[in-house]
């Protein structure tokens, strides 16, 4: 038996810039660094896809741009409402069927890494 198709996760790790992001006096004066985690349910896929073109797949640099845009786009206080507009764009891309982001505040404390996860649509 052969198999033609396959569960499909598109993922970008580790993606890493700076924003405009938090409520302390400080962080309104300059952007700082933040990590983005994204795994993009794509469903079922055929293993093989019908031609080798990117017009037929969801071309990850659109991802990726997508997910700059997002946080770039204004200051934002709180990283929850800056996990829900990343995640809210990414569902909307054609054929994503569910979206785990993650996004990392990389300098807030010394001793730790403050992150929010947030996992929407079908998994």
């Amino acid at each position: 038996m052969s198999l033609t198709k396959g569960n499909q996760t598109l993922t970008l790790t580790g993606l890493r810039f700076d924003a405009s992001l938090g409520l302390l006096a400080h962080e309104f004066d300059a952007p700082q660094p933040i990590q983005v985690d994204a795994e993009l349910n794509m469903g079922s896929q055929p293993l093989l896809p019908h031609d080798d073109e990117i017009m037929n797949v969801l071309d990850y640099r659109k991802v990726r741009a997508i997910i700059i845009e997002e946080c770039r786009a204004q200051h934002v206080n709180l990283l929850e409402t800056l996990i829900g507009k990343v995640s809210n764009r990414l569902l909307g891309l054609p054929g994503v069927q569910g979206v785990r982001v993650k996004i990392a505040k990389l300098e807030i404390f010394d001793d730790c890494e403050v992150a929010i996860r947030m996992e929407t649509g079908q998994w």
